[in-house]
């Protein structure tokens, strides 16, 4: 038994304790991303609750939102968040996924995005803060400032880069590629 997780009622009796959300979301908070592990699955935004369910026996239900449905690190996330929870002790797990609301990069941490800037991908401009024309059909192209010398001189020389989430750019100044971390 990890201490701090057991309660004693009796001296000669301990029981363990179950685990408060905010200890899970924490625990949670060191899961990193197995594509982009400078970040937490957390911090990406993808694990949107959290709660106990009592059912024959207590269950600890944890809800993620994918970045995109057809994102190849699902599975493996959902595999890294149980065996995370299994190591503080929590063996009945029950993973769901949720697709409505659909994943956005608005749901990133503060944290996440100076993470991801530290790492070298830029992180995503937050939606709504740009706005354009109903009728255009396609957004007007923002400057992406380099996350190495911080220039918004940059070039996109490839839709995709390292994962289909994100484009790879090219500092005009610094001449540093880097990857931008799309916004959805």
């Amino acid at each position: 038994m990890r201490p701090g997780n057991v309660i004693a009622s009796d001296p000669s009796v301990a029981t363990r304790a179950r685990p408060t959300i905010e200890q899970i979301w924490n625990w949670l908070g060191e899961v990193p991303d197995p594509e982009i592990p400078v970040i937490s699955v957390v911090d990406l935004g993808i694990v949107r609750d959290v709660r106990w369910e009592r059912a024959a026996d207590e269950c600890l239900v944890v809800t993620v939102t994918p970045t995109y449905s057809g994102c190849p690190a699902t599975s493996v996330i959902a595999t890294d968040i149980k065996t995370a929870l299994e190591h503080r002790g929590i063996d009945a797990v029950r993973m769901e996924t949720r697709i409505s609301p659909p994943w956005t990069t608005d749901w990133l941490s503060a944290a996440g995005r100076q993470r991801l800037r530290e790492f070298g991908i830029a992180p995503p401009a937050k939606a709504g803060t740009t706005v354009f024309p109903l009728r255009r059909l396609i957004p007007p192209r923002l400057p992406i400032e380099c996350p190495h010398c911080g220039s918004a001189n940059t070039a996109r020389v490839s839709e995709f880069g390292s994962t289909p989430c994100k484009a790879q750019y090219k500092c005009s100044n610094c001449l540093e590629p880097f990857d931008y971390f799309k916004c959805i």
